[in-house]
């Protein structure tokens, strides 16, 4: 595999993101690593951030490029400017790369770690691209017709009021909350996704969903309202999804549904 060293300066922000990502889209292909050249402790921010999108942050540190002096690396990339000011003729490197990204602690935007986040993953969809063969479909923030077009159907409406209330939910609990095959559920969500309204994340053999953390404010708000005042649309398929027994957990087991949407 080809090894790849992200840096930042304090290796809490940018460079976590980017060894996250790195491993979630092609861990099988690069062994991914991250430092700083002052590290500080990983921003909570950041944390939160990746799993907003679902992604694993278990183990992620904060690491000196100190450690990394004397190991050999294929992609040396960093991700500010001084970094790479520090860093650009690393020993033993291959190629060198500068990725600059704002800092997002230096802002007050509250989605300031999400939309860092989400630059990032673009970037490195597309360094996948280049290097491998393989990539995730690309995700991307719906426009307003976009938007109203995807709920203009009851099965998408459905779904999407119901994760908006579940905060996240399995492709077989929907099935069972709206008494639809698996196809059918799993072509709508995969609409859904492709739009920007959702995000999917793999668990073992478990493919969930929630709303994507990218959606606009005034989105979330309709879908929310939607929710509240019209309760008599979700009825029916709460009911049923609290009666459903053996509900997929949340934890490391597999499900017996496991389709990918």
């Amino acid at each position: 595999m080809k090894r790849v060293l992200f840096v930042c300066s304090g290796n809490s922000a940018r460079s976590q993101m980017a060894e996250a990502l790195l491993r979630h889209f092609a861990g099988d292909q690069f062994e991914v690593h991250s430092a700083g050249t002052r590290p500080a402790e990983v921003d909570p921010r950041t944390l939160s951030a990746l799993e907003g999108f679902g992604l694993e942050s278990t183990g992620l540190e904060s690491k000196s490029v100190e450690r990394f002096a004397d190991q050999p690396f294929d992609f040396v990339i960093s991700l500010c400017d001084k970094a790479h000011r520090e860093c650009r003729h690393w020993p033993g490197s291959g190629a060198v790369m500068a990725w600059d990204f704002p800092d997002p602690k230096a802002s007050n935007e509250p989605k300031a770690f999400a939309r860092c986040l989400h630059e990032i993953s673009e970037r490195i969809r597309l360094f996948v691209l280049v290097n491998s063969k393989n990539v995730h479909a690309e995700t991307r923030t719906p426009q307003p017709l976009v938007f109203y077009k995807s709920l203009a159907e009851e099965t998408r409406l459905l779904s999407v009021l119901l994760i908006e209330q579940e905060g996240e939910l399995c492709v077989c609990e929907l099935m069972e909350a709206l008494e639809q095959s698996q196809p059918k559920v799993s072509r709508h969500l995969s609409q859904l996704r492709e739009a920007g309204l959702l995000l999917d994340r793999r668990q073992g053999q478990w493919v969930f969903y929630r709303l994507h953390p990218l959606l606009d404010d005034w989105m979330c708000t309709i879908l929310r309202e939607t929710r509240e005042h019209c309760p008599r649309l979700l009825e029916q398929p709460l009911r049923r999804l609290r009666a459903m027994k053996a509900r997929p957990s949340r934890g490391a087991y597999a499900c017996d549904v496991g389709v990918v949407a």
